[in-house]
């Protein structure tokens, strides 16, 4: 077995070393031209590139600073509402609680006028009976005296008299 073999003309390994000087000097030329015309711009477009990938991210954070910013606010909003809310019920409740009292005194108040009201018509209503009572008694008084008048009467006669008053007394009450 043959390995590689060198040949004087120019070929080492198999490799053909003219060729291979042609094709680095070209390689050169264009990584020259590469260098000089497509690296600088893509090189530039890559730049531009990571700078739009770091605005992006730098824009995305502060979206999220903001976003986060608005949460707390929206939250401390929904508090206060919250709070404003109670307050409101609790007010309710209080105007209710209020209205119930006023309520409970002017009926108490009511009741005591009407109270007043049914006890001086009563005491108006004893004064009539009375004033009436002292009517029938002096009628009677003047009956019992015409009658005493008409005739003398013994004692026995007198207290006769005097019960069937008291009887008749008794029956008009």
């Amino acid at each position: 077995m043959q390995a590689f073999t060198i040949y004087a003309s120019g070929v080492i390994w198999g490799f053909h070393v003219g060729d291979m000087l042609y094709q680095l000097f070209f390689f050169a030329i264009l990584l020259f031209l590469v260098r000089k015309f497509a690296w600088g711009p893509v090189m530039n477009m890559m730049k531009k590139r990571e700078e739009y990938v770091a605005n992006e991210i730098e824009a995305a954070e502060q979206s999220r600073l903001e976003a986060e910013k608005a949460a707390k606010e929206a939250n401390e909003q929904l508090k206060q509402t919250k709070l404003e809310a109670q307050k409101m019920i609790e007010d309710a409740k209080n105007a209710g609680v209020k209205q119930e009292q006023d309520i409970i005194e002017s009926a108490r108040q009511e009741a005591e006028r009407i109270k007043k009201a049914a006890q001086e018509e009563i005491q108006n209503e004893k004064e009539k009976a009375l004033q009436a009572l002292q009517d029938q008694v002096a009628s009677l008084s003047v009956l019992i005296a015409s009658k005493v008048i008409e005739k003398e009467l013994s004692a026995q006669d007198q207290e006769k008299l005097i019960n069937e008053y008291i009887k008749e007394v008794g029956e008009e009450r």
